[in-house]
């Protein structure tokens, strides 16, 4: 299986990475001599653009701050049959790439996932693992995914994926959302097992535990509401509806007991909980038929695009 005739583009979002970024551009024109890098500066104050033009990338502009938001950019601007999208801190494996490229094409997948697998005892701080494996098992039990590591920020991906996936989000939680993407949809993917660097002396991450780990929180519960609908608001109805029963009990216990309802406020909110139960459920009934429509749509816009398998000349 040759992919030399596949055009290989190599994103790199950056923001403020100057100590890093020109080895991460030289490492992957090494490691994939016949693919182009574009680095992607979100709005840096330090030299990361020059760093990188002087390693030999294509340096382009994304000033609306947020991983999420130069993703959204990158995905509509670039075109190539392959995709490869990695953080620009020097962490990931670019000597992974061309087997991750080659079982991309072999296997006829979407995505091949670098699961990380630390190398040396800070490059994986215990909080982010924790977090990780958190937000992965969600993933896994929502929307039915098989991810070690949905977190990830290195990914190789077809053209039909890149092209037809909806970037929402607007910070770190876009890997989440990829998973979620192929999860949902069953697109063919795998995860492969590569190192996960330390960052080098003055090199700083971006991300914010506590911050970051309640924004992705956020994102998986509006991910939930959009994808399973249903699910949703059948929660937020059984919700609405105990809650309308614990305030009723007593209201219909004293009326039984004698033949008044005194209680009239309460009453009342039962009755208004009960009613928003029964519209929280009708909505999710509704909104699920919505879904299933938009899912049929973004399938078949899927579709339009041909495999990597087929633009290789071998599907």
């Amino acid at each position: 299986m040759t992919t030399n005739s596949l055009t290989i583009a190599v994103l790199v979002p950056c923001r403020n990475e100057e100590k890093t970024v020109a080895g991460v551009v030289e490492s992957f024109r090494e490691a994939l001599p016949n693919a182009r890098c574009y680095v992607y500066d979100n709005g840096s104050t330090d030299g990361t653009a020059d760093a990188a033009l002087a390693a030999g990338a294509v340096v382009r502009y994304e000033p609306v701050a947020g991983k999420g938001n130069v993703g959204r950019r990158m995905f509509a601007d670039i075109e190539a049959d392959i995709y490869i999208l990695v953080d620009g801190d020097g962490t990931y494996e670019a000597a992974a790439a061309p087997a991750m490229v080659e079982r991309l094409v072999s296997g006829n997948l979407d995505m091949v996932v670098g699961a990380r697998v630390a190398d040396g005892p800070n490059a994986y701080r215990r909080g982010h693992r924790l977090g990780n494996a958190a937000f992965t098992w969600l993933v896994n039990t929502q929307f039915g995914g098989r991810f070690k590591d949905a977190y990830s920020g290195y990914r190789v991906m077809s053209r039909r994926l890149v092209k037809t996936f909806p970037t929402m989000s607007q910070h770190f939680e876009s890997e989440l959302e990829l998973a979620v993407h192929c999860a949902y949809y069953r697109l063919p993917c795998e995860e492969r097992p590569t190192r996960y660097i330390e960052r080098p002396s003055g090199s700083e991450s971006k991300l914010r535990t506590f911050r970051d780990g309640a924004r992705a929180l956020l994102a998986i519960g509006l991910m939930v509401k959009e994808f399973h609908p249903l699910r949703f608001f059948s929660a937020a109805s059984a919700l609405l509806g105990l809650l309308a029963v614990a305030f009723g009990i007593p209201v219909l216990i004293e009326f039984r007991e004698t033949g008044l309802a005194p209680r009239l406020p309460t009453a009342m909110l039962c009755m208004g909980l009960g009613l928003a139960a029964l519209g929280s459920f009708l909505s999710g009934v509704i909104l699920d038929s919505v879904n299933r429509g938009r899912r049929e749509m973004k399938h078949l816009a899927y579709l339009r695009y041909p495999s990597t398998l087929e633009v290789s000349g071998d599907g």
